[in-house]
Order: C-alpha cells, then structure tokens, then sequence
C-alpha cells in the first residue's frame, strides 16, 4: 500500500464519519424532515463521488506500472 492508498482510505473514512454525524445531527429534533432526507441524499452522492474520484486517481497512478507490480 502506498501513500496514495493510504491517503485515499483516510479520505473516505473521514467522509463516512462527516456524512454520519450529519445525519445525525439532522435526526437530534426527533423527525427526518424531507428535506433531510434531500440533504442526506445530497451528501451520499456528493462522498459516492468523491470516493470515485479518489479510485480513478489510485487506478491512473498505477497505469505505468509493469503488470506484475500493479495491485491486486
């Protein structure tokens, strides 16, 4: 693993956090209002994309290597 994976990793760990504290947070007055459920979805795809992003950038990091260096 090297430091971009590790980099990566960290990144969507710290997404699945933010976005389940916000959640959260958006559940404390005891009801999930629609625009909740709005906001909840909008942060799912915003750190689905993300997460994409970060493996798109870990898969063209690796595009030159030899095939028997690349990841399994």
């Amino acid at each position: 693993m090297n430091w971009e994976d590790v980099k990566a990793d960290t990144k969507e760990t710290v997404r699945d956090i933010d976005n389940k504290a916000k959640e959260t947070w958006r559940k404390a007055d005891g009801e999930e209002s629609a625009s909740d459920k709005v906001a909840n979805a909008g942060d799912d795809v915003r750190d689905a994309l993300g997460n994409a992003g970060d493996e798109f950038r870990r898969g063209a990091s690796h595009a030159d290597d030899e095939v028997e260096d690349r990841p399994v």
